[in-house]
């Protein structure tokens, strides 16, 4: 087998062909039995040409099918620091991305994909796997998934009433009265409510 080595500029078709095989392998397998070493040996060319291309699984993924998935990065990358900060970096990551006037955020996702029933149901599996899953694994603790499952539903309601089916009210709102607003319940599902303390046993 003659594959493509290194990093040949101006290869537009051999991009298109990786992409080609990516799709296909995505719909027929899904995200996670998809490896790059499987669309390297369909495409006939070396894998790291497709970190060449697409930079990454992520990328891969978000570009073969019309989705703006590697945006994603954006939100994982929230979860690094002060863990009291968290629910604020991720609405601020969110909004971001969502409002981002480069016109490469979220808000420019191909509607045609999004329709596809077949595309949206390898989609959930990667942002089960790639935002829910690192959530949790920041997280951490017994129920890590449950508390992550609950952040991404408060996080899914403010895309659905902002920008997928904007609300008026909630649209009015700017990014730091939705960070106020939406920051305790998102602290909430993140990190629990704290127990009631015990009220002192009265001695008779």
């Amino acid at each position: 087998m003659n594959k493509t080595r290194g990093r040949p500029p101006g290869r537009p078709a051999t991009k298109d062909r990786i992409a080609r095989v990516a799709r296909s392998l995505f719909l027929e397998r899904g995200y996670q039995g998809t490896t790059l070493r499987a669309v390297a040996a369909g495409a006939d060319v070396d894998v790291a040409l497709i970190g060449y291309h697409f930079g990454s699984k992520q990328g891969l993924f978000g570009e073969s099918m019309n989705l703006r998935c590697g945006q994603s990065n954006a939100i994982v990358s929230a979860l690094e620091g002060d863990p009291a900060g968290l629910a604020d970096r991720l609405l601020e990551a969110v909004t971001a991305l969502w409002e981002d006037p480069s016109g490469t955020g979220f808000s420019a996702m191909d509607g045609t994909a999004l329709r596809d029933e077949d595309v949206m149901r390898v989609f959930r599996e990667f942002l089960e796997r790639e935002v829910l899953g690192r959530i949790a694994d920041h997280i951490g603790g017994r129920d890590a998934t449950q508390r992550a499952t609950a952040a991404v539903a408060v996080i899914g309601g403010l895309i659905f009433t902002r920008y997928l089916n904007p609300l008026g009210p909630v649209v009015a709102l700017d990014a730091a009265d939705v960070r106020r607003i939406l920051g305790p319940s998102l602290r909430a599902a993140l990190h629990g409510r704290p127990r009631p303390a015990r009220p002192f046993a009265q001695v008779p």
